[in-house]
């Protein structure tokens, strides 16, 4: 096969019938200008009408200033990934049209105030056409106020699409409604944006948008919002967290919904004490949750070793950003496996899910809880800013395929069995001691963080540490048989072979995707669940293929090392490495694997 020198632009896949649809509006702009709100605007709207969605957004750490992107892509096919380039350019200052020029094809549109921002004359000779649209003027005019800019701008670019306004104004007021007002006066700007394109403008393209499901309704959720409602229908009751980006979203969206199902959010003053907090919840007996990203869990290491040596089950999510130390607070990396694989002092099991898209996000959450309790052991979802703030459109959650096994309890008519007395850390086979809670009549639940002996108390005898020892690392042998195996994607006996892990998962599906229309042979191994590691389905895989490069957000190729010592000293073709907080294109993938 002869893959081209440099890949720039993906199009869209050939399928009978054509070219599918394949179309990306980016929002520029300084921070506090509202480039999120018209993203999750349009990405609404479409999804309304039975498009699959996918947004990201780009965003530096400043309240104010500074200059962030929001990008929406829209496909009549699912889609998972963000690839380069704009059909639509909505600019809010002139440095977005400086920055961002040249993804813009001839062709496409670039949206902007030409009463607030002047370009040369010469730069209406090539590539995209400008469109000039008085953005706070109609504003005013039509809301009564600048701050409905978005909505003119949301409203210009469905203009120049020629797409059904009625949409955009449904959506407007379910987002507003609580004000009829603002609602009003929203629509009523968003309405001037979408005349003022469609008449002027929109005769230059072509753009036609026929829904391909129009009135179907796709649900559009977040990573971290995924995350969230798997807790709930995983049971969770108690969530301790102190707000660190990008993990917040997740304390943010369940502390809406703590009233509704009777959850505890509690903010902690640090996250010392928000994995402190989860672990005395746990052991008085409710599924708790803490989540953070790579620094609060340095400070949360030391709970983590107390977790593993009580044998109190917990759950915690790790959302990945550069470091070390504050590093790039809202981007995206992959650096901290190694970290969390190794986390806390000495030696105890914990498993390691890491979803690669929201429904797994929603579906690993369960099993997370599940083998928390189970095994009663820490838990780890890694996550990162490229997973917790993008946006998919989805069919259908199944909450019916998340059960609930809190594992061994006893019950008050088991603990009346027990001759001898209620021993927490009973020596079994399996390595796992059935559970009392704190509070059950005639029971005292005593468990140490020093070493103890099997009824809690603390020890130094040398034999009774080494059985208990023996005794918790026993447990990997049950958890390495609830790992599944890798998801394995692409062409039958492929020759060449991408593993990644977590978000890689869309860029590495698209890559394939392209490579294989392109005439190659391509597949690629995605990892979501990461320990115990499956390391005979990833030998496996790997001897089938020819080349085998790891895709992973880091600087040192941690997946591809962690590969190396588990599988017998098994070494990848290469590394395929991005660290610069940005996440995985297609094409840069298709680019480096070359």
């Amino acid at each position: 096969m002869q893959w081209p020198c440099q890949i720039t632009r993906i199009r869209g896949y050939k399928k009978r019938g054509g070219i599918q649809l394949d179309f990306k509006i980016k929002i520029g702009g300084a921070a506090g200008q509202g480039m999120q709100s018209i993203c999750h605007i349009l990405s609404h709207v479409f999804s309304r009408n039975g498009y699959h969605v996918f947004s990201v957004q780009d965003y530096q750490s400043r309240i104010r200033g500074g200059h962030n992107t929001s990008t929406v892509r829209i496909r009549d096919e699912y889609v998972t990934a963000m690839t380069q380039g704009a059909d639509i350019l909505i600019a809010l200052n002139k440095e977005t049209i400086d920055l961002h020029r040249g993804e813009v094809p001839r062709g496409g549109a670039i949206i902007y105030d030409g009463e607030k921002v002047r370009l040369p004359d010469s730069s209406q000779q090539e590539g995209p056409a400008l469109v000039s649209v008085p953005l706070e003027r109609l504003a005013v005019e039509k809301g009564g106020h600048r701050r409905y800019g978005n909505s003119v701008a949301a409203g210009a670019a469905l203009g120049l699409m020629r797409y059904d306004f009625e949409t955009l104004a449904e959506m407007l007021k379910e987002i507003y409604g609580k004000d009829e007002k603002v609602a009003d006066d929203d629509v009523k700007a968003a309405r001037a944006g979408y005349d003022f394109t469609t008449e002027d403008f929109s005769r230059q393209f072509t753009w036609e948008f026929t829904p391909p499901d129009k009135g179907k309704r796709r649900m559009l959720i977040s990573g971290n919002e995924a995350l969230a409602l798997g807790a709930l229908a995983a049971g969770c009751k108690f969530m301790s967290a102190y707000p660190m980006t990008p993990s917040t979203g997740i304390m943010t969206y369940l502390a809406g919904k703590a009233g509704e199902w009777g959850l505890i959010v509690e903010q902690a003053e640090d996250e010392i004490a928000a994995i402190n907090m989860a672990i005395g919840a746990s052991f008085a007996g409710v599924r708790t949750l803490t989540a953070t990203s790579g620094g609060g869990f340095c400070l949360m290491v030391e709970g983590l070793g107390l977790a593993g040596m009580t044998e109190t089950p917990i759950v915690v999510v790790e959302a990945q950003r550069p470091g070390p130390s504050t590093g790039l607070p809202t981007r995206t990396e992959q650096s901290d496996l190694e970290f969390v694989l190794h986390a806390a002092h000495g030696e105890f099991p914990r498993a390691i899910l890491a979803p690669g898209t929201a429904e797994e996000a929603f579906y690993l959450m369960g099993k997370a809880f599940n083998l928390a309790d189970r095994y009663q052991t820490p838990v780890i979802i890694m996550s990162d800013q490229h997973l917790a703030d993008s946006c998919w459109t989805i069919d259908e959650l199944d909450v019916e395929k998340i059960t609930v096994d809190r594992g061994e309890f006893l019950t008050e008519k088991d603990l009346a069995n027990i001759t001898g007395g209620y021993k927490r850390h009973a020596i079994t086979d399996s390595g796992i001691s059935p559970r009392a809670l704190p509070g059950t009549p005639g029971v005292t639940v005593v468990t140490d963080s020093d070493e103890h002996d099997e009824e809690g108390h603390l020890t130094e005898d040398l034999e009774i540490r080494n059985r208990m020892v023996e005794k918790r690392m026993k447990k990997l042998d049950g958890l390495k048989g609830e790992i599944l195996p890798p998801g394995i994607y692409g062409a039958k006996g492929a020759e060449t072979l991408l593993i990644g892990w977590g978000s890689t998962y869309g860029a590495m599906r698209e890559a394939v995707d392209t490579i294989n229309a392109d005439g190659g042979s391509a597949g690629m191994m995605h990892m979501s669940e990461l320990w115990p590691f499956p390391s005979e389905h990833v030998a496996g895989a790997m001897e089938k293929a020819k080349k085998c490069f790891v895709v992973e957000n880091n600087a040192t190729g941690q997946l591809a090392r962690i590969i190396k010592a588990e599988t017998g000293g098994r070494a990848v073709t290469g590394n395929i490495l991005k660290y610069d907080g940005l996440p995985f294109r297609p094409e840069y993938i298709i680019n480096h694997a070359k």
